[in-house]
């Protein structure tokens, strides 16, 4: 395993990622015991950088990351969130007090490693809502600051208030929007970015090339990339990814995970999954390296005007900020 600083803190983390939101029912039923499993599993072969929210779930999902800091408590770095849930957006310094407390108690931990703002409230100033995470870090509560999904101008508003650590937003390959101005905000800030989804909900590890076999209630679903006049554009780009894969005989999931280690930027991803074997997966692909050829065609096979659909229902969108 790689090991790396965390942004604006003195805390290291893997730089690889462990995505809790797959251990939900977002992506259709799922087992309890088996997550554990898997984050065991994880935790077993150096992977400590652990991502959770109070909205996955909601909430068991941090319960669900208690049970493990219960057994590996000093072998983990946790990151949390709060202010999204079920589409509504709260930034307000007594909402801040109020998540912190409850997350802390559902993790079982005195002190949260990592802590987000899940989505930037556009009618609390932001100077507000990190001051209060701020006197977090005063008391003791909490570790390290991070938002997410939060636009560049807004990050160096609250960067002034206290020291971000971290910026978490999607990027993978066929969601890059990031690369034009928050990726280099964060370097000029050293904000780590966190990439969620880095393997595009499934498409691009191979794992998903039919919506129809997903479970009733997976959310993926209704992601318009997937939509029936999305879904075969989109899945022809991702044979390229699986070409690249088999020339090497390694997995689609590790060359998607490959070309983002082979950034000039900071970027942690986070992949979530349910399987070891996955888990397994991931970790090796720190140790592949493109070739300028493999990394140039994907980056000309992925151009955001190839990639049809938006990254996530317009709902959703409508709850990132804008600056």
């Amino acid at each position: 395993m790689k090991f790396q600083k965390l942004g604006n803190s003195d805390i290291e983390i893997s730089a690889i990622g462990f995505g809790g939101n797959v251990l939900t029912d977002f992506f259709g039923p799922v087992n309890d015991d088996e997550s554990l499993k898997t984050l065991h599993h994880a935790v077993d072969l150096g992977l400590t950088f652990m991502d959770t929210s109070n909205s996955y779930g909601p909430k068991v999902n941090e319960e669900l990351f208690g049970r493990l800091a219960a057994e590996r408590r000093d072998e983990i770095v946790i990151s949390t969130k709060f202010g999204f849930v079920d589409g509504s957006v709260c930034g307000t310094p007594e909402h801040v007090v109020e998540c912190c407390e409850a997350s802390l108690k559902r993790l079982g931990v005195d002190v949260i490693d990592l802590y987000y703002q899940h989505r930037v409230d556009p009618d609390v100033p932001i100077e507000e809502t990190i001051g209060a995470m701020k006197a977090l870090v005063i008391a003791g509560k909490v570790r390290s600051l991070g938002m997410s999904e939060a636009a560049p101008a807004t990050l160096r508003r609250a960067h002034k208030v206290h020291p971000i650590s971290a910026l978490q937003t999607e990027y993978s390959l066929w969601s890059r929007f990031a690369e034009a101005e928050i990726l280099p905000t964060c370097e000029e800030l050293g904000t780590t970015y966190v990439g969620y989804t880095p393997m595009g909900r499934g498409v691009l590890s191979g794992s998903l090339t039919d919506t129809s076999t997903l479970a009733e209630n997976d959310k993926r679903r209704g992601l318009p990339r997937l939509s029936a006049e999305n879904i075969d554009h989109n899945l022809a780009l991702v044979q390229t990814v699986k070409n690249i894969a088999d020339a090497k005989n390694v997995s689609m999931g590790q060359i998607a995970l490959a070309w983002i280690f082979a950034s000039d930027f900071d970027i942690v991803p986070i992949p979530g999954t349910r399987n070891p074997k996955h888990v397994e997966d991931n970790i090796k692909a720190l140790e592949i390296e493109l070739t300028l050829e493999e990394k140039t065609l994907l980056d000309e096979t992925f151009s955001d005007e190839k990639v049809k659909g938006l990254r996530t229902p317009e709902h959703v969108l409508l709850t990132v900020d804008k600056g």
